[in-house]
Protein backbone atom coordinates (compact mmCIF):
# COMPACT_ATOMS: atom_id res chain seq x y z
CA UNK A 1 0.00 0.00 0.00
CA UNK A 2 1.60 3.45 -0.71
CA UNK A 3 -0.34 6.59 -0.27
CA UNK A 4 1.19 10.11 -1.96
CA UNK A 5 -0.38 13.23 -0.34
CA UNK A 6 0.07 16.77 -2.14
CA UNK A 7 -1.23 19.89 -2.52
CA UNK A 8 -0.89 21.22 0.84
CA UNK A 9 0.37 24.96 1.37
CA UNK A 10 -0.34 27.98 3.49
CA UNK A 11 -2.92 30.11 2.65
CA UNK A 12 -4.74 33.01 4.23
CA UNK A 13 -8.39 32.70 6.30
CA UNK A 14 -11.00 32.13 3.75
CA UNK A 15 -9.23 30.42 1.03
CA UNK A 16 -8.96 27.34 -0.66
CA UNK A 17 -6.56 23.71 -1.70
CA UNK A 18 -6.98 21.30 -2.86
CA UNK A 19 -5.41 18.02 -1.64
CA UNK A 20 -5.05 15.39 -3.82
CA UNK A 21 -3.35 11.97 -2.86
CA UNK A 22 -2.11 9.28 -5.10
CA UNK A 23 -2.62 5.14 -4.86
CA UNK A 24 -0.74 2.16 -5.34
CA UNK A 25 -0.55 -1.18 -4.74
CA UNK A 26 -4.15 -2.07 -3.61
CA UNK A 27 -7.45 -2.37 -5.45
CA UNK A 28 -8.38 1.67 -5.16
CA UNK A 29 -11.49 1.19 -7.57
CA UNK A 30 -12.62 -1.02 -4.72
CA UNK A 31 -11.83 0.60 -1.05
CA UNK A 32 -13.37 2.72 0.78
CA UNK A 33 -11.09 5.85 1.74
CA UNK A 34 -10.29 8.32 4.19
CA UNK A 35 -9.04 11.74 4.62
CA UNK A 36 -7.93 12.00 8.87
CA UNK A 37 -5.79 15.34 9.61
CA UNK A 38 -3.09 16.00 13.10
CA UNK A 39 -3.19 19.60 14.72
CA UNK A 40 0.47 20.25 16.35
CA UNK A 41 0.12 18.68 19.78
CA UNK A 42 -3.40 16.90 18.65
CA UNK A 43 -4.14 13.19 18.01
CA UNK A 44 -5.46 12.36 14.67
CA UNK A 45 -9.11 13.70 13.42
CA UNK A 46 -11.09 12.30 11.39
CA UNK A 47 -12.53 14.92 8.36
CA UNK A 48 -13.89 12.81 5.76
CA UNK A 49 -14.54 9.47 4.19
CA UNK A 50 -15.87 7.92 0.63
CA UNK A 51 -17.34 4.94 -0.49
CA UNK A 52 -15.96 3.24 -3.64
CA UNK A 53 -18.48 3.92 -5.67
CA UNK A 54 -19.17 7.64 -4.42
CA UNK A 55 -22.97 7.59 -3.22
CA UNK A 56 -21.37 8.32 0.77
CA UNK A 57 -19.50 10.70 1.81
CA UNK A 58 -19.19 11.78 5.37
CA UNK A 59 -17.69 14.72 7.01
CA UNK A 60 -17.17 15.89 10.70
CA UNK A 61 -18.87 18.24 11.83
CA UNK A 62 -16.12 21.06 12.24
CA UNK A 63 -15.70 20.85 7.74
CA UNK A 64 -19.34 20.41 6.63
CA UNK A 65 -20.62 22.42 4.43
CA UNK A 66 -16.74 23.93 3.62
CA UNK A 67 -14.89 20.36 2.86
CA UNK A 68 -15.74 18.11 -0.46
CA UNK A 69 -14.14 14.83 -1.08
CA UNK A 70 -13.81 13.44 -4.50
CA UNK A 71 -12.04 10.37 -6.11
CA UNK A 72 -11.33 9.16 -9.45
CA UNK A 73 -10.99 5.44 -9.49
CA UNK A 74 -9.33 5.42 -13.30
CA UNK A 75 -6.64 7.36 -11.80
CA UNK A 76 -6.54 5.47 -8.57
CA UNK A 77 -6.57 9.25 -7.05
CA UNK A 78 -8.39 10.72 -3.93
CA UNK A 79 -8.68 14.73 -3.47
CA UNK A 80 -10.29 16.74 -0.57
CA UNK A 81 -11.46 20.09 -1.91
CA UNK A 82 -11.38 22.75 0.88
CA UNK A 83 -12.86 25.81 1.06
CA UNK A 84 -13.38 28.83 3.72
CA UNK A 85 -10.18 27.88 5.41
CA UNK A 86 -10.05 28.69 8.99
CA UNK A 87 -6.31 28.90 10.92
CA UNK A 88 -7.91 25.71 13.63
CA UNK A 89 -7.80 23.55 10.20
CA UNK A 90 -4.42 24.02 10.11
CA UNK A 91 -2.66 20.42 10.47
CA UNK A 92 -0.73 17.75 8.57
CA UNK A 93 -3.71 16.07 6.32
CA UNK A 94 -3.40 12.18 5.50
CA UNK A 95 -5.10 10.36 3.21
CA UNK A 96 -6.37 7.09 4.88
CA UNK A 97 -6.81 3.13 3.45
CA UNK A 98 -7.97 0.82 6.81
CA UNK A 99 -4.75 1.45 9.26
CA UNK A 100 -2.37 2.87 6.15
CA UNK A 101 -1.95 6.29 5.84
CA UNK A 102 0.66 8.18 3.98
CA UNK A 103 3.31 10.87 5.26
CA UNK A 104 0.51 13.49 4.93
CA UNK A 105 0.64 16.97 3.49
CA UNK A 106 1.33 20.38 6.16
CA UNK A 107 -2.20 22.68 5.75
CA UNK A 108 -1.12 26.13 7.12
CA UNK A 109 -3.94 28.61 7.34
CA UNK A 110 -2.91 31.64 8.69
CA UNK A 111 -2.93 35.62 7.56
Amino acid sequence: VQLVESGGGLVQPGGSLRLSCAASGFPFSISPMSWVRQAPGKGHEWVSSIDPLCTTKNYANSVKGRFTIFRDNAKSTLYLQMNSLKPEDTAMYYCQRGGSRGRGTQVTVSS
